[in-house]
């Protein structure tokens, strides 16, 4: 693992089993999003928490995965990293605009968002070629 050209497949791995298993585990137990929504709304110490564990992790991905690089697997994972960044960010500073809006869109859709967040994390899964891959 120390090729950091294999830095954007080891991202879009570990990000996309994530998106895949918390998708998952809303299909199989319908309305945790919400459940998560409502604490995270309700407790500044818990917004705090979670914006920071998402700018670091959204900062690590950004500044492991180039945007000059010529690798589009890396320019995708620098995306997605700054946009992770930007979303701690406005948790941090407007989270309860934020989450209303988050809310919005997520509550009265949140299978199909579940659905969206497997089929994103197996796309991320499938694209990733990290080394065991390549032996």
């Amino acid at each position: 693992m120390n090729d950091l050209a294999l830095m954007p497949d080891w991202s879009a791995l570990f990000l996309g089993l994530f998106a895949l298993f918390a998708g998952i585990g809303e299909l199989r137990r319908p309305g945790q999003w919400q459940l998560l929504m409502d604490e995270l709304r309700g407790s500044p110490a818990l917004q705090v928490s979670v914006a920071m564990i998402e700018f670091l992790i959204g900062s690590l991905i950004y500044m492991v995965n180039p945007w000059g690089s010529p690798d589009w697997l890396a320019r995708v994972m620098n995306v997605l990293g700054a946009l992770m960044c930007i979303e701690a960010l406005l948790i941090l500073a407007f989270a309860d605009v934020y989450l209303k809006v988050l809310e919005h869109r997520l509550g009265p859709l949140a299978r199909l968002w579940a659905v969206i967040s497997v089929i994103f994390g197996l796309a991320l899964i499938g694209l990733a070629q990290p080394g065991f891959m390549h032996a």
